[in-house]
């Protein structure tokens, strides 16, 4: 009798269900769109300046996509899939 309750005991849980998983997915896809945007915008020729660099899409948009996607890996990690609503 107590080595099944030692059994019982050792069953090993996930810490994170499906739908947690889901939307760290969707956070990192997020993240990475960010990232995508804020890219480029150099100079091919490093002693001609290129005014592209900082341009509305990457000095706002971008990084505001970023925190948006670290937003949404917050909620999937503090997510309760278990919740009765």
């Amino acid at each position: 009798m107590g080595e099944k309750k030692r059994k019982e005991a050792e069953k090993q849980y996930f810490v994170f269900e499906h739908k947690n998983y889901k939307f760290m997915l969707i956070g990192i896809a997020v993240i990475v769109l960010g990232f995508i945007l804020m890219a480029g915008g150099g100079s091919d020729d490093p002693n001609v300046f290129n005014p592209e660099i900082y341009n509305w899409r990457r000095i706002r948009l971008a990084p505001m996509i970023i925190i948006i996607g670290f937003g949404i890996e917050v909620y999937a990690i503090l997510l309760n899939p278990n919740k009765n609503d």
